[in-house]
């Protein structure tokens, strides 16, 4: 069973979630920073989000304000959670066009890293991105083929999921870029990802590398997927998908690319 270290926090009657003056620091300085970081290295539609939904630098942001700009842009919105829910509860709200997040922010402690999606995490890193139409709709169908899907092609859809939503990469006119929110709500992953010459850049349009590929959630990632649109995204979810999962089961994973758990560093900044 997983414990938060943090408590989550709810609207209360009028709409507000209540934030005192150093949960409200901590977002000024993780927003100032990140956003200096991102803006030669996240893909366009992404910096546009960011313009779009025109987060407050000084405070955390309040839902109702977030809502708005995500509704207005493309018919999505924010459900507060507690932290980790079930998986039929997640894959539920994203085919309802609702992003689960917890809304609750790290502390100073741990401003370099946490080891459950916070509100920066959540809103910086995802939120942009379903400002765009194409990402919006694919991130419903998602959710949709999800909920449908059984427990193994579950397992296989969250490495989908990893290598796109949390860690993909895209190329642009003007290069390789950033879109997973794993990727952009993190400042050493947001360089790392794009500019190193360490891990392995690989194409997603053979789904089935990606869905044979294991992963460790607290490392820098040796290895990221690129797609070429995010029609591309959009089109991997045909029923065709679900045949080449169990594909991807019959030949077995990957060796892993990374240490075993009690080798490596916890050495990304979420």
């Amino acid at each position: 069973m997983f414990i938060s270290n943090y408590v989550a926090k709810f609207p209360d009657a009028q709409g507000a979630i209540h934030y005192d003056e150093s949960e409200n620091d901590v977002w000024h300085d993780l927003f100032q920073r990140q956003r200096s970081i991102v803006k030669d290295l996240a893909c366009k539609t992404f910096l546009e989000g960011l313009d779009i939904i025109q987060f407050p630098e000084n405070r955390v942001p309040q839902l109702t304000e977030i809502n708005a700009a995500l509704g207005r842009a493309t018919g999505w919105g924010v459900e507060p959670v507690a932290a980790i829910i079930p998986a039929d509860e997640f894959f539920t709200l994203l085919s309802q066009r609702k992003f689960p997040a917890a809304n609750f922010i790290r502390r100073r402690e741990d401003f370099d890293y946490i080891t459950e999606p916070d509100i920066f995490h959540e809103y910086f890193g995802h939120l942009p991105m379903l400002t765009d139409p194409t990402y919006a709709d694919f991130m419903a169908k998602y959710g949709e083929m999800a909920l449908q899907a059984s427990e193994l092609e579950r397992h296989y859809l969250a490495r989908l999921y990893w290598f796109t939503v949390e860690f993909g990469l895209i190329n642009t006119p003007e290069g390789l870029r950033n879109y997973g929110g794993g990727i952009l709500s993190s400042p050493s992953e947001t360089v790392y990802a794009v500019r190193s010459d360490i891990p392995e850049r690989r194409p997603l349009c053979d789904v089935i590398e990606a869905l044979r590929t294991p992963y460790r959630i607290d490392i820098l990632q040796p290895i990221y997927y690129v797609i070429e649109s995010f029609s591309e995204l959009y089109k991997l979810l045909n029923p065709e998908l679900l045949d080449l999962i169990h594909e991807a089961h019959q030949l077995g994973d990957y060796p892993p690319a990374y240490p075993p758990l009690d080798e490596a560093q916890h050495d990304i900044v979420c």
